[in-house]
């Protein structure tokens, strides 16, 4: 279980490393850009920029992406829906 948490820290290390390297790329020119680059490709060789022009392409840039509404629950509380017709004779013990 220990290497699991192991694995688990570097991945989040990266993670944040790696949206802190792509907020900078977006802010940065010329030979900063270039380094910043390099680093991003250390960490991630597979990661190209044009993932990250697409993210700032997106039809809604800068918003959240909606989210659909569930319907409204009905009263008598959880979630399970309930029973799909009436409910079966018990057969009679003889």
């Amino acid at each position: 279980m220990i290497e699991r948490q192991i694995e688990l820290g570097r991945r989040y290390h990266r993670k944040k490393k790696m949206r802190k390297l792509k907020a900078k790329l977006a802010n940065t020119t010329g030979a900063d850009r270039e380094k910043v680059l390099y680093k991003i490709k250390r960490l991630s060789p597979w990661w190209t920029e044009a993932s990250l022009t697409q993210k700032a392409q997106s039809p809604k840039s800068g918003t959240a992406p909606e989210k659909k509404e569930r319907p409204a629950k009905k009263e008598g509380g959880g979630d399970r829906p309930g029973p799909k017709g009436p409910p079966k004779p018990k057969a009679e013990k003889k």
